[in-house]
């Protein structure tokens, strides 16, 4: 078989191919997805440089590298995202993980250890949320919701793969699925944000998710809004309700906050400095 069909030349030349189609992570996007088609560790790209691959491997990944040139998510791809250091199975049902939400994620870790009780994830996806917040805390249950029984499903199994007993996930609108008088510590969500116009929403990955777990009416808020109001039924005296939002909605999702009456409304920095949490604390008046 002709050298170039190693797998260090198999993979310069697919890095050169994923350069001229736009991708922002070329490099990372070949090995990986060469990794998948030869069902390998990554290692072994460093190991091996001179391994000839044969040709059903080299069929199997042209495939796949075909998929990414086109724009199709290399999670979509390969099935699978990380997030948190936990490997998620992922399907074009839901959103892919992305590593800004588990800024989420931190603040909610923060906020748990003073305030003990059940976890609520709305709009679960891939149960990523859900999932990270149960691996931190095995003595507390964490609930996730959404409205797609496929994306329920998919998180019920990713929880039961990694073994985590203390995650419950139910399929339905919001608060729907839970029964009324069901008090949280937490409720903590990652609703659809992006309006409808976002130009954003026909550029790179995005293209190919769900548009029902992305787009909301009312300027991107009406979700936001929703739950917000919904919340206040499901929440504990002292719990906390947050969002992830889009960058320029922190200001919008503080005053949705602080005039429904909650507390200690606050706005979180994602890692690239833009604002990506809001939270507030329910408080009532005794």
């Amino acid at each position: 078989m002709p050298i170039e069909h190693s797998v260090e030349n198999t993979l310069k030349q697919a890095v050169m191919r994923l350069q001229e189609s736009g991708s922002d992570s070329p490099s990372l996007d070949a090995a990986v997805l060469l990794c998948h088609a030869l069902d390998k560790p990554r290692s072994f790209l460093l190991t091996w440089p001179e391994k000839i691959l044969e040709e059903e491997q080299l069929k199997r990944f042209e495939q796949i590298l075909s998929r990414r040139i086109n724009g199709e998510p290399v999670a979509y791809i390969i099935g699978e995202r990380e997030f948190w250091s936990l490997p998620l199975a992922v399907s074009p049902s839901t959103l892919i993980p992305r590593p800004d939400t588990e800024r989420l994620v931190e603040i909610a870790l923060d906020k748990a250890v003073d305030t003990p009780g059940d976890i609520l994830d709305l709009g679960t996806g891939t149960g990523a949320i859900a999932i990270a917040l149960a691996s931190e805390l095995p003595q507390r249950k964490v609930w996730g919701v959404d409205l797609k029984t496929e994306a329920k499903e998919l998180a019920t199994r990713n929880a039961e793969r990694l073994g985590f007993t203390n995650t419950a996930f139910h399929a339905g609108s919001w608060f729907e699925p839970i029964e009324d008088g069901t008090q949280f510590a937490l409720i903590v969500s990652n609703p659809p944000y992006i309006e409808k116009t976002d130009p954003h929403l026909t550029q790179g990955d995005v293209r190919f998710e769900p548009l029902s777990a992305l787009v909301a009416e009312e300027n991107g808020l009406a979700d936001i809004k929703h739950i917000a109001k919904n919340a206040l039924a499901y929440l504990m005296t002292g719990g906390w309700l947050m969002f992830e939002h889009g960058y320029d909605q922190g200001d919008a999702v503080r005053e949705i906050l602080s005039s429904l009456g909650y507390d200690q409304v606050e706005t979180f920095k994602d890692y690239g400095d833009n604002d990506r949490v809001t939270i507030g604390r329910w408080q009532p008046e005794k």
